[in-house]
């Protein structure tokens, strides 16, 4: 079986679940019943990177936050799925969409309702506060909190394998 970072060569898309990844988990809910979640500004930082060096990402979550469409929206993602009820439809949807091959995907998830996609893309990741299920199934553990740089620890490893993550498009937002 290949290692971890061999499997990272073969990446050209990355696939991420929003809450329990790109945030913490958390939800507060506002006096009108509005949910607000916060994400990592380094996560973000990278995500824009990604994008500007033609990385292929997606979100699938199965909240439905607005909120969270603008804010990635900004980053320049534009496959976003929210309100997802089954991760794998999504998900199969999208992979036919852009006729991918699952091996050059990696996919970072958090608790059981990814767990079907991760048993079917080349790389399943995790942040170290995710469910048992969900590490058992991971070939790699960050070892960052959902929320708290897990994805940008991905990337980030993913564009250094790749040799383009540090270099002159990293220097303009």
């Amino acid at each position: 079986m290949e290692n971890f970072k061999t499997k990272l060569n073969n990446i050209k898309t990355f696939i991420f679940d929003v809450d329990g990844v790109l945030t913490d988990g958390s939800i507060t809910l506002t006096a009108d019943g509005e949910q607000v979640r916060v994400m990592n500004i380094k996560d973000g930082y990278a995500l824009q990177l990604a994008v500007k060096k033609g990385y292929k990402i997606a979100i699938i979550s199965g909240g439905k936050s607005e909120m969270v469409r603008k804010r990635l929206n900004g980053l320049g993602i534009t496959d976003i799925y929210l309100g997802s009820h089954t991760k794998i439809d999504t998900y199969n949807e999208f992979v036919a969409t852009y006729d991918l091959d699952p091996n050059e995907i990696l996919y970072m998830g958090d608790d059981i309702p990814d767990y079907e996609v991760m048993q079917r893309i080349g790389v399943p990741t995790c942040p170290n506060d995710s469910a048992q299920e969900i590490k058992d199934i991971s070939i790699y553990v960050s070892n960052k909190k959902g929320g708290k740089g897990a994805v940008r620890d991905v990337i980030e490893q993913v564009m250094r394998v790749h040799g383009n993550w540090f270099d002159r498009d990293g220097f303009v937002w």
